[in-house]
């Protein structure tokens, strides 16, 4: 998509499990942990150009007791030996039925990273592996890039605007749009 103007690249944000991570679902375990292909050196891309960089995470472990907090934050710390230093995380705990304003696709996490960043949701861009980061990051007014995974559904990669075939293609999108003076 790439929407004209001259807002400035000022956050990306992340989806964690198939995005940054192989996932493996409800994972209490730290030593589970495996970046997908080119993560370190995409983050290590936007981190040079001074582009703070987030999770975004639906932990809906939690809220079934499946995990506690406390796992979750040992699994985001190996996440962050593994990948260096991240510089928000912002996870929503919640079930879908509790019907909270956090959980992807609502935009309540992209709105609260803008915040903490003090960024308006134009100047960010939220890469994720499901339709339900893409529709967090349309309804925030966030910039959108599907990269798909083999449990992303056909239908999603149809109705993303961007669809990148890995991390390292979904910063070269963004860094180009950037080095170009179009926003995110």
């Amino acid at each position: 998509m790439g929407t004209s103007g001259t807002a400035p690249l000022r956050a990306v944000f992340f989806d964690r499990d198939g995005t940054l991570i192989h996932d493996v679902p409800y994972n209490a375990d730290p030593a589970r942990v495996r970046p997908m292909p080119h993560a370190r050196e995409s983050l290590q891309r936007l981190r040079s150009h001074g582009i703070p960089i987030g999770v975004l995470s639906n932990q809906s472990g939690v809220g079934r007791g499946i995990l506690t907090t406390a796992e979750v934050d040992a699994v985001n710390n190996r996440i962050e030996q593994l990948l260096g230093p991240l510089d928000l995380w912002i996870i929503c705990p919640h079930i879908p039925a509790d019907r909270c304003s956090c959980r992807k696709p609502a935009p309540g996490m992209v709105l609260q990273a803008c915040s903490t960043l003090g960024v308006s949701p134009s100047e960010t861009a939220l890469i994720g592996d499901i339709g339900s980061d893409m529709e967090a990051a349309r309804i925030s007014g966030a910039r959108g890039i599907l990269v798909p995974t083999p449990v992303t559904r056909a239908a999603e990669v149809e109705a993303a605007l961007d669809v990148a075939v890995d991390l390292e293609a979904a910063v070269d999108l963004l860094l180009k749009a950037a080095a170009a003076g179009t926003a995110p």
